[in-house]
């Protein structure tokens, strides 16, 4: 089981990093060890939920990456002032730190995890 948790972890902060750094350009370390933390969680969170349908269990990852993006945003952007994103432009925002926009793409992001019986 520890190798499988290590192996996500791993899995998540690269693949998190490499999306980023194609969606933006650039990249944050914080931003892998998040990426690595959620794998982990949503790859946890997939057996709680694995009875409902599709949708909810998309949802519920949504949740899960917004809510870890909400305390990663709130610990790295604000306490520590490192401004590694800033979503006070968007509709919807919460503090600058989560929106709608990126909740509903969490969602899409969440489903080759949370999809898969």
């Amino acid at each position: 089981m520890k190798k499988q948790t290590a192996g996500l972890f791993v899995l998540g902060a690269a693949g998190y990093a490499a999306l980023e750094l194609l969606w933006r350009g650039y990249t944050h370390w914080t931003m892998a060890l998040t990426g690595g933390a959620v794998l982990v969680s949503l790859h946890r969170l997939r057996e709680r939920v694995r009875g409902e349908p599709p949708l909810i269990r998309c949802l519920c990852g949504a949740v899960c990456i917004t809510a870890a993006e909400y305390v990663v945003g709130c610990t790295v952007n604000r306490r520590w002032h490192l401004q590694v994103w800033d979503y006070s432009r968007e509709k919807g925002n919460l503090h600058g730190q989560i929106c709608p926009k990126y909740a509903a793409l969490w969602a899409l992001l969440s489903a080759p995890v949370m999809l898969p019986k």
